[in-house]
């Protein structure tokens, strides 16, 4: 499958490395890495990943803690955040709608 990043998601993820690169240098690459890995295996194998609401599941981070929250449209996988786990989960369904 092909994964794609909505614009909000690419921000998330920008904003994200460049905190953690304040706090360490290097620290926002590695958090890209995992990124990285991450979405490979939601190209392999998105249905993995549990379901938190109709058709939007999340992917979590191993050694941040953040998730992925996609979708699966066809062939396609639709990461729309990438967000903290103690953000609301509105945050994630407001952008779901």
């Amino acid at each position: 499958m092909r994964v794609i990043l909505t614009a909000e998601a690419e921000a998330d993820l920008v904003h994200t490395r460049d905190w953690y690169d304040t706090e360490a240098p290097g620290i926002g690459q590695r958090f890209m890495i995992e990124y990285r890995v991450l979405a490979e295996q939601l190209a392999d194998n998105p249905r993995l990943y549990p379901v938190m609401r109709r058709d939007i599941r999340r992917a979590g981070f191993r050694r941040f803690p953040y998730g992925l929250f996609f979708r699966i449209r066809g062939e396609v996988v639709e990461i729309f955040a990438c967000l903290h786990g103690s953000r609301s989960p509105r945050h994630w369904q407001h952008r779901a709608q």
